[in-house]
């Protein structure tokens, strides 16, 4: 068996996640007990009470996320569950989570690292009017065509067929407007604060650049790949500017999935909630193996 471990960007965050982590795993708990150290906020009490108005802000989730996501691995460790990691990877933000599993970072960085990248984001997302839309049942060329033909950008390709655009929100309305007259099977609007993975975000990207170059790189203890190519990082200095670039560039989770089956996972496990990753990974292949884990009750099941 050789395990991938893969984690949750955002949007999969629920009230109440690692809640039972909290309750009932003591490395779990540690973590999380750092964390509300290393933020100077009480990041346990909206993540398991909310408000959900509150968890959802970027500049939130994103650390609720990251801590949720390594709580979930500590826990699994610290139950003797957790077999040897040979890959990591995460959805967008999920990247620095995979990275600090990895080694990259140590937890109170990696939270760091991720508590800067939602601020700035969030702080972008503010100062610009953005929107997302999902494009459901087209192929990449097709996407490519509408995204030049409305002046947006391909933000995520998660699975075949299932394909996010991104940009000024007018021209993503416009999108969405025209989508029965181009012949297009399906187009919904996504209710997201701004337009991630585009160039609305570059604000952040050259600000995150800088907060990064302070930052200490280790190399990866196993296997790392990146959503800005799909491809394996390894170096610290490779790993350090796929995170920059990742803010305003396409996430390639499908190619990501694909490769990492290719240098040889045989089982995907998902830390973080809802199962979003497991799905995609069904809709790409059904034949993948993914287990996915949320709760304390996954962990000891």
């Amino acid at each position: 068996m050789s395990v991938a471990l893969i984690f949750a960007g955002q949007g999969a965050q629920k009230v109440g996640m690692g809640k039972s982590l909290y309750e009932g795993s003591a490395a779990a708990r540690v973590l999380y007990d750092e964390a509300n150290q290393v933020l100077g906020w009480d990041l346990k009490k909206i993540s398991f009470e909310g408000p959900e108005a509150e968890l959802t802000q970027t500049k939130v989730c994103q650390p609720a996320l990251f801590v949720h996501g390594l709580a979930l691995v500590a826990a699994l460790r610290e139950a003797g569950k957790l077999p040897e990691v040979k890959f990591a990877m995460g959805l967008s933000l999920g990247e620095v989570t995979a990275l600090t599993s990895a080694g990259v970072f140590d937890f109170s960085t990696g939270l760091k690292v991720v508590a800067e990248r939602g601020r700035l984001m969030q702080q972008a997302c503010e100062k610009t009017v953005g929107g997302m839309a999902a494009i459901i049942g087209e192929d990449r060329p097709k996407v490519y065509e509408l995204c030049k033909e409305f002046g947006i950008e391909a933000a995520n390709f998660n699975a075949p067929g299932q394909i996010i655009v991104s940009g000024e929100k007018t021209s993503v309305d416009a999108l969405v407007a025209a989508a029965k007259d181009k012949g297009l099977k399906r187009v919904m609007a996504l209710n997201v604060a701004g337009a991630y993975h585009s160039r609305l975000m570059e604000p952040a990207r050259a600000e995150f650049a800088t907060y990064l170059a302070g930052i200490t790189f280790n190399a990866p203890k196993f296997t790392v790949l990146s959503n800005t190519t799909g491809q394996v990082v390894s170096t610290p200095n490779e790993i350090r500017e796929a995170l920059i670039k990742q803010v305003v560039s396409s996430v390639l989770w499908e190619d990501c999935m694909r490769n990492c089956v290719a240098a040889g996972a045989t089982e995907f496990w998902e830390c973080g909630p809802g199962g979003v990753l497991a799905g995609l990974a069904r809709r790409t292949e059904k034949t993948w193996v993914v287990k996915s884990f949320a709760e304390l009750a996954d962990v000891i099941a």
